[in-house]
C-alpha cells in the first residue's frame, strides 16, 4: 500500500496552495489518502476511497454535485489541496457540522495529509492555517479533529496552532465469533431499561463522567438533553431506519439516581451493535463489568460489539479485553475555540 507513486499530473498547474476542486482532484486526493492514511483505515474508509474514485469519473454528474453543495451553503467540497511540480501532494477536508444540537458553530477538520516525499516542509501547517482563517472567516467558533495518539508530530503540530486535547478514546470491536461468556452472580445488583421519565438522572450521570471540557459524549456527540430525551420523533425516526436503542441502567437503592449505563444501538437484520457506557467513579471496575457482560451475552452471539471509551477509565479497558474486545485504534479528540 506505502509503495503507491504520485499520479501524473493531468495539466500543469502553479505550485503551492489552492481551494480543492471536486472536478479535477478526487482521483489525486483518492491516491494520496489512501497512501497516507492506509495503516489506519477501515472497512468504511476503504469504501469511501472507492467512491471518489467512481465519483472522480462522473464527469457532468460530479459538476451538477458539486454546484449543489455550493448553493447550500454546506459545500461538499471545502478545504484546500497542496500541489507541487504539478501533482497534489497535500490535502485538508474541511466540514460543518450541520445543526446538531451543541455543535452548530462547529466545524470538523479531517484528512490532513501530505504525501511522505514532501514531509516535513511545513506543507501541514499551511494547510492547517488556511483551513482555520476559512472557518473564522465563516463565523465558526469551534474547530474539532481527531488524530491518533501515536502520532507525536501532527499532535504536536495541532498543539502548536492552538489546539487543546479534549479526551483520549478508544476503539473496541468484540467479533460475533466469540462465544457467549458464563453467568456471573450479581448481588444485590439490579439491571434494567431506563425509563422516559429518568433522563434527568442519566444527564446528572453523563455531567459527571462525560463532560463537556473533556469532549462530551464523544467524537461529535457534545453533551447536551438531547441525548438523553426519549422524544416520539426520535423513535419514528428510528422505526423508519429499522435502529433501535436500548437503555440499561443500574440506579441507587433509593432508584432516584443513576450509577451506571449502557446504550445499545442495533439495527434490524445488521451484524453490528454500538455501544456506549458510563459508569460512576466509585463503581469502576464493578457495575461496568455487569453491563458489559449483559452486552455480551444478549447482544455478542449474534453480532459484533463496537465500543468507544475513554482511555482514562483503565478499570473498563481490563474488563473489555477480558470479555475479548480487542482495541482497534487509539485516538486523540482535540478543539480550537476560535
Amino acid at each position: 500500500m506505502t509503495g503507491l507513486s504520485l499520479s501524473q499530473p493531468s495539466i500543469s498547474e502553479p505550485d503551492g496552495l489552492r481551494p480543492i476542486n471536486l472536478r479535477t482532484d478526487l482521483a489525486q486526493l483518492a491516491d494520496l489518502i489512501e497512501l497516507v492514511f492506509a495503516s489506519s483505515m477501515d472497512a468504511s474508509g476503504r469504501a469511501a476511497i472507492r467512491e471518489m474514485r467512481y465519483l472522480s469519473k462522473m464527469g457532468i454528474g460530479l459538476s451538477v454535485l458539486s454546484s449543489m453543495g455550493e448553493m447550500g451553503g454546506q459545500s461538499h467540497n471545502m478545504g484546500y489541496v497542496w500541489i507541487a511540480n504539478g501533482r497534489l501532494v497535500g490535502n485538508v477536508s474541511v466540514y460543518g457540522t450541520g445543526s446538531s444540537p451543541g455543535m452548530e458553530a462547529a466545524w470538523i477538520i479531517a484528512n490532513v495529509g501530505v504525501h511522505p516525499d514532501y514531509q516535513r516542509r511545513g506543507i501541514a501547517r499551511r494547510l492547517m492555517q488556511a483551513s482555520i482563517d476559512m472557518i473564522h472567516h465563516r463565523g465558526g467558533k469551534m474547530a474539532v479533529l481527531q488524530v491518533d495518539e501515536d502520532n507525536d508530530a501532527a499532535r504536536a503540530l495541532y498543539q502548536s496552532l492552538g489546539f487543546v486535547d479534549e479526551r483520549v478514546w478508544t476503539q473496541w470491536y468484540r467479533s460475533e465469533a466469540y462465544h457467549p461468556p458464563p453467568i456471573i452472580e450479581m448481588r444485590d445488583v439490579h439491571i434494567a431499561h431506563r425509563r422516559p421519565n429518568e433522563w434527568q438522572a442519566e444527564y446528572a450521570l453523563a455531567q459527571q463522567v462525560r463532560p463537556q471540557q473533556k469532549g462530551g459524549m464523544g467524537w461529535l456527540r457534545p453533551l447536551h438533553p438531547h441525548l438523553f430525551r426519549d422524544r416520539w420523533w426520535r423513535r419514528l425516526l428510528g422505526w423508519l431506519s429499522f435502529s433501535r436503542t436500548e437503555r440499561f441502567v443500574i440506579r441507587d437503592d433509593t432508584e432516584q439516581q443513576i450509577l451506571a449505563s449502557l446504550w445499545v444501538e442495533t439495527k434490524i437484520g445488521g451484524s453490528r451493535a454500538q455501544l456506549s457506557l458510563m459508569t460512576a467513579p466509585e463503581y469502576l471496575g464493578v457495575y461496568d463489568k455487569y453491563l458489559l457482560h449483559l452486552a455480551a451475552r444478549r447482544f455478542g452471539g449474534r453480532a459484533a460489539l463496537l465500543i468507544d471509551h475513554p482511555a482514562d477509565e483503565e478499570a473498563t479497558s481490563a474488563i473489555l479485553r477480558h470479555l475479548h474486545f480487542r482495541p482497534r485504534r487509539t485516538v486523540v479528540n482535540m478543539r480550537l475555540d476560535l
